[in-house]
């Protein structure tokens, strides 16, 4: 039973696929990765976002919630106006979380740089253990007794 289930999904698989030699892993990170502007471009896109999500009009939805017909007025209200209506300073604040983000957006690239060859060495031997497993499954043309 606990050999039909490790067979099973490897018979899904195809066979001349996992015999071909695929290159061998690169231990180098990417040079997207080891760029310092790859932080600077990160937190670009975050702000980005953000712009994008804040300029989110909201008001027909927020009046069909509460049941009635937005105004003309609602009808441009935006996730960002509902923020500044809490904070005066949202903007700033927000501005100054993203610029605070970008150190530990550079620390975790870094991580992620001196993790990365640790990684590929372990892929890379899972990938001979399974080489070498399917190497040794029975042939299922061979005649049983």
């Amino acid at each position: 039973m606990r050999l039909g289930l490790v067979l099973l999904p490897l018979s899904l698989c195809s066979a001349p696929a996992f015999a071909q030699a695929g290159p061998p892993p690169s231990v180098e990170p990417p040079a997207k990765l080891v760029d310092p502007a790859t932080a600077d471009r990160l937190a670009d896109s975050m702000e980005a976002v953000s712009k994008a999500l804040l300029d989110l009009r909201i008001g027909d939805m927020q009046a069909a919630l509460q049941g009635r017909k937005a105004t003309p007025g609602e009808r441009k209200l935006t996730v960002g106006d509902l923020s500044r209506r809490e904070d005066p300073n949202f903007q700033r604040h927000l501005q100054q979380r993203i610029a605070d983000a970008k150190p530990k957006i550079e620390q975790s690239i870094e991580a992620l740089n001196r993790a990365l060859p640790e990684v590929t060495s372990d892929l890379q031997r899972a990938r001979e253990a399974i080489e070498r497993a399917m190497a040794n499954m029975p042939d299922p043309t061979y005649p049983r007794r």
